[in-house]
Order: structure tokens, then sequence, then C-alpha cells
């Protein structure tokens, strides 16, 4: 299948050193705030955008921030490593020429991850899926939409009048368009960046949870459609998809309709607090 994606004129983005090194420290399990610091501070830009993340009103309760290292300190460094890789994977592709576009998949994916975040966060130990894993599966559930964008130019001409909206296209619409779809190709971009397997499964199937036996998977994509459909409800539009997931998504973690209205609210209290 990749090779076929290949062949279409997809390029995936390749893996910066920097994030490279950092994920070699996370297998070696090197827990030294400074060497993590120093590892980041080798690239300029992703140290300057870094800072411009942490300034976001989700991290106000570990600022002011007056270093990478006082950054990795407060925040841990599995979460700034997450933090880093998001911020290499949104400055790989050309995001110039549809600018619009472009901003509003970031705003759309940091804002679920930041959900999915505090959702893994409330049920871990019912789930078992820590917030970092969660916010990095959220940060790239939808990391294919770029690539289709800039591999073809009709898809960014048909997204321009999303701009108000919190979904794209559905998979069966991109498949019969471009032979491909953004799951697909975000599946191959979680692989090729390393990303755990359970997170690359969950991106894979983020649209489509029956299709997944792996309890980790499964239950990250439960997370990832209940916090795309915490988003929806903040933005005060319609989730098509919740009609048909929602009894699935519910048990898989662990609730029913009257406990979920109750987390929903509760979650987009604490989400809305810091905004």
């Amino acid at each position: 299948m990749i090779k076929g994606l290949m062949e279409r004129g997809l390029k995936l983005p390749p893996q910066p050193r920097v994030v490279d090194e950092l994920q070699k420290c996370q297998r070696r399990q090197e827990r030294n705030v400074r060497v993590v610091a120093r590892i980041i501070s080798q690239d300029a830009g992703i140290t300057a955008m870094l800072f411009r993340a942490v300034e976001s009103p989700v991290y106000r309760h570990h600022r002011p921030f007056v270093s990478v290292e006082k950054i990795v300190q407060a925040l841990g460094i599995d979460q700034v490593v997450n933090i880093v890789q998001a911020i290499a994977l949104a400055t790989a592709g050309n995001a110039r020429t549809h600018r619009k576009i472009y901003e509003r998949f970031w705003a759309n994916s940091t804002a679920i991850a930041q959900l999915a975040m505090l959702v893994a966060e409330d049920l871990v130990s019912v789930c078992n899926i820590f917030p970092d894993q969660a916010y990095l599966a959220g940060v790239f559930h939808d990391c294919g939409v770029p690539l289709l964008m800039e591999r073809f130019p009709t898809y960014c001409q048909a997204a321009a009048p999303l701009d108000q909206q919190a979904t794209w296209f559905g998979l069966t619409d991109e498949d019969r368009k471009y032979q491909t779809d953004h799951a697909v190709v975000g599946y191959f971009v979680a692989k090729h960046w390393k990303l755990p397997d359970f997170i690359c499964d969950a991106i894979r199937f983020h649209h489509d949870l029956l299709r997944l036996e792996d309890h980790s998977a499964r239950t990250m994509v439960a997370i990832l459609q209940m916090a795309f459909h915490l988003y929806c409800r903040s933005l005060y539009i319609e989730n098509p998809e919740w009609p048909h997931t929602s009894a699935t998504v519910l048990y898989e973690l662990g609730m029913d309709e009257i406990t979920a209205q109750e987390f929903m609210d509760e979650m987009l209290d604490r989400y809305n607090a810091v905004q």
C-alpha cells in the first residue's frame, strides 16, 4: 500500500534529527532533563516554537518559562517530546500556499489533543491510557490531511469552504477521488515517525472503532472520538458521526448516557477554563 501511495506522488515528511534523538532517549529511558533540553536546543526553530506552544493557557500554572530545561522540568520529558513532535510535524509541510486551511487544521488538531489529554487524565484508572499518549494521538490523528492537501490541489479547493467547521471529508469520498484517505496516509506518517504501534493503529481506524480488536488501540480511538465530540460541542456544531458511534464509545469508556452527559459537561468546563 505504501508503495502505491508513493507512486501517486505522496511524500512522507522526514523525521527531524532532534525528534529521532529524543525518541532514542525515550527508548533507553533517559530521564536526564538536561540531556533532553540540550537535544531540543540544537534546533533553534523548534526551540522557538516550543516556547510559543507553552504559552497556551493549558500550561498557565507552570509559567513563566525561562529556559528549555525549565519547560522539561515542569511538563515532564514525555509530554515535551510529544509537543516537539507536533511542532516538527506542523512545520514539515509547505503551509504558505493555503495558510488559512493549514491554520485551521492545526488549531483543530491542537484542540482535540488537549481535550483527549483531559479525557485520558480523568479516565486513566479505567482506560489505562495516559494523558501524554492521548495528546500525541490527538495531534497526529488527522496528520494525513496536510499531505493530501499538498499532493492534490483539488483537495485544498474542496477544503476551502470548510473554514468554519471541525470536520474534513468522509473516508469514502476521499477513497473515491484520490484512491486513498487521510486515515491511511496518517497511519504511514505515524509509522514513519516511529510512534507506538497502538497509536498508529488508532490513527488508522480513528473513524472506524469497530474494526479494531486491540484493546489499547480501541480505547485510544474511543478517547479521540469523545474528544472530537467535545470539540464539536465547544464550537456549537453538529458531529455527524456521534449518533452512529456514541454507544460503542461510551461502552469502551465505561459510561452510560447519563454519566456521559455529566462527564462531557465537566470536560468542557475544564477545557473552556483554560482557553
